[in-house]
């Protein structure tokens, strides 16, 4: 046998070990000879490097350090569930799916585990890349410290696609957990607070080595990719199994909403008997034809809901209520508590919403309160212990005057929340708005963190983000924990957002009810800053998913004479403020006026593709047919239900050839 064979038979054999202990739970050999195969390979690897394979199970151990995480950019975006808490809330999410799909929908169940999102890409079944979630659109690389968890296949067995991405979560199971506190007590240091929080810790460890310590496991859920050969979310369970993948068993495909209501009352008993931290059940449709027709809200998918488990209560004193400004000065009561151990977590601060919350509570300074954390993430009040309430309480009374710049404060009609009026200078204010301007969603500035813009601030060195432009290495070296370097990389990221996209920069401005989906439709329909300042609010309503109250927000933001300040002074430093030559290629007005809806299964290109070359070409996409349908593009097995509602419309069909003669696709 060749070295090359010998080397090749170890590391399969090594491989089948690794998969049927972590995955399969099978131990198949001893540690000992398991560890005495391992080191057999090492010794070869090392002897014969023009072998060397980044996916052997050598490559486990770590040893890689990284001091900069590498931003990735998704291929397929990592959306966020949508939450329900009730039987209603299930049965109104079914109501407006089956509003939207044909034929018998089919629910898989599933338990949600509470850990670190990941998204792993194989190619040729071989791990590429594995980036943690983010912000949904682009996420940290961390491929080497991923590689040391013994469960996450370094190589893929059976008929796997050529390339595909595989999301999942970074568990650390309690027993495991468990081990590392009784180490870290033992050496005198403060244990961990829960396993959540410490698998995601983990992610970020610059070393390697360190990561390999930890007895993290990694459990696997969603298929993404192109022609994967899967019709179900259920099957691309089995699939992912059989290619090697950590899938957990406690899965159900049911027919019904109770069917999955039975799933998740026997779940909420039985997840304390599991090894893992889980918080829910996740139901996706089924069928992935349906997926696809269901499609995706701005933040979630609309084929899936997770439900959440009853929440765990503490009961704490409420010692002040504090209030702090955002940046579009509004202002929001904060409970200060006694701290409180909460699902694994000190609590000592809760959110109080607004005024009326307040009175609806009737809470007061002193009152016992009972705290739960709302889906399990944010603390939140609700209500008071009336039996343990001080003689000499007395009612809160709302602040009326701003806790910074001490401006009287207004409350609109019809709004929840008090705001101060005082925009130019409230310093909370000018920090929020200067600190949303450089988000990751936004202009995402390297080297430019929140406590950062506020030196910046309180040091009169800048006043709106435009005087980020204006920044110089000299003024920033002198200011408290900035080195030559990082003063260096500050002024970098600020040169390099000039290149960021006019829809990116629109949001940044941090136009009141401007999010990042609105800020897309109105760069797409106007196309540049001036356009948008023109325009009307009436002008404005009229673009594709714009209300009264959005318009009337832009128009009030640009009737400013500071912000039009600030806007010119942009323009001048550069920052792009029309949508460039290469976003307008390939786009036309061809389908100006029509609403088209999409539905079935296409031949020439993807239903995503579709969609996009409607709105490319001026079209908008809809999910649903009426009367102001233009057409359908109708692909192979359209629902009969939408067929029969179009003709009873009077919409026209066409076939996806059709389609893409009209644009010009051929």
């Amino acid at each position: 046998m060749s070295v090359e064979q010998k080397i090749k038979e170890l590391r399969d054999e090594l491989r089948e070990h690794n998969y049927k202990y972590y995955v399969l739970d099978e131990a198949t050999i001893s540690d000992y000879d398991f560890d005495l195969k391992l080191k057999e390979l090492q010794n070869l690897e090392t002897k014969y490097p023009e072998f060397f394979d980044a996916n052997s199970p050598t490559q486990r151990v770590g040893g890689e350090v990284t001091k900069n995480f590498e931003t990735i950019v998704h291929e397929h975006r990592m959306y966020s569930l949508d939450n329900s808490y009730s039987k209603e809330d299930l049965q109104d999410w079914e109501t407006r799916i089956k509003k939207l799909v044909d034929g018998e929908i089919q629910y898989a169940c599933e338990l949600k585990y509470d850990g670190a999102s990941i998204s792993l890409t194989y190619e040729h079944g071989n791990l590429i890349k594995a980036v943690t979630r983010g912000d949904g659109f682009q996420g940290d690389n961390v491929t080497a410290n991923i590689k040391t968890i013994k469960s996450v296949p370094l190589q893929l067995k059976g008929d796997f696609p050529p390339k595909f991405d595989i999301r999942g979560e970074i568990v650390l199971p309690f027993d495991g957990f468990k081990k590392m506190n009784e180490a870290r007590i033992e050496l005198g240091e403060e244990p961990y607070r829960n396993p959540r929080n410490t698998a995601s810790g983990s992610l970020k460890l610059q070393d390697s080595v360190e990561v390999a310590k930890r007895p993290l496991e990694c459990l696997l859920y969603n298929l993404k990719g192109t022609k994967l050969g899967i019709t179900t979310q259920f099957e691309s369970l089995e699939k992912a199994r059989k290619w090697g993948f950590k899938v957990p068993e406690a899965a159900k495909l049911a027919g019904s909403i109770d069917e999955v209501l039975e799933f998740v009352e026997y779940w909420d008993v039985h997840r304390h008997d599991l090894p893992y931290e889980t918080d829910g059940v996740v139901i996706k449709v089924n069928n992935l034809q349906q997926q696809e027709e269901l499609g995706y809200t701005a933040k979630a998918p609309r084929w899936a809901m997770a439900y959440k488990f009853k929440a765990e209560q503490v009961s704490t004193t409420l010692n002040s209520i504090t209030y702090q400004v955002g940046r579009t000065g509004a202002i929001t009561p904060v409970a200060n508590l006694e701290p409180v151990e909460l699902a694994g977590t000190i609590v000592k601060r809760a959110s109080l919403h607004n005024a009326d919350q307040i009175e609806k509570l009737d809470i007061r300074v002193g009152d016992v309160v009972y705290v739960e954390k709302g889906g399990e993430i944010i603390p939140k009040i609700l209500g008071v212990d009336l039996t343990k309430r001080p003689v000499d309480s007395k009612p809160t009374e709302y602040i009326a005057f701003c806790p910074e710049c001490h401006t009287e404060l207004i409350r609109e009609e019809g709004e929840a929340q008090h705001y101060c009026p005082n925009y130019n200078g409230c310093n909370p204010q000018i920090i929020g708005r200067i600190q949303h301007y450089i988000s990751r969603k936004a202009m995402d500035i390297d080297g430019l963190g929140g406590e950062t813009v506020a030196l910046l601030v309180n040091e009169g060195l800048i006043y709106n983000y435009s005087d980020l432009y204006e920044l110089s290495k000299e003024q920033i070296v002198p200011l408290e924990r900035m080195a030559e370097k990082s003063a260096e990389n500050l002024i970098n990221g600020i040169r390099e957002s000039k290149n960021i996209p006019f829809e990116r920069v629109l949001y940044a401005l941090g136009i009141r009810y401007v999010g990042e989906t609105v800020a897309k439709k109105l760069a797409k329909h106007y196309k540049s800053i001036d356009t948008i300042i023109k325009a009307s609010t009436e002008d404005l309503v009229n673009v594709d998913e714009i209300g009264i109250k959005i318009a009337e927000s832009v128009n009030a933001f640009f009737t400013s004479e500071a912000n039009n300040y600030i806007v010119d002074r942009l323009k001048q430093f550069g920052v792009q403020l029309e949508i460039s030559a290469e976003q307008l290629e390939g786009q036309t007005e061809l389908l100006k006026g029509d609403t088209i809806v999409v539905s079935g299964v296409f031949e020439y290109v993807s239903r995503n593709e579709l969609k996009k070359l409607i709105e490319d070409n001026g079209g908008k996409v809809s999910s649903s047919i009426s009367s102001k349908t233009s057409y359908i593009v109708a692909g192979a097995n359209m629902g009969p239900s939408k067929k029969d509602k179009a003709e009873k419309l009077g919409v026209l069909l066409i076939k996806e050839s059709e389609f893409l003669q009209k644009i010009n696709y051929f």
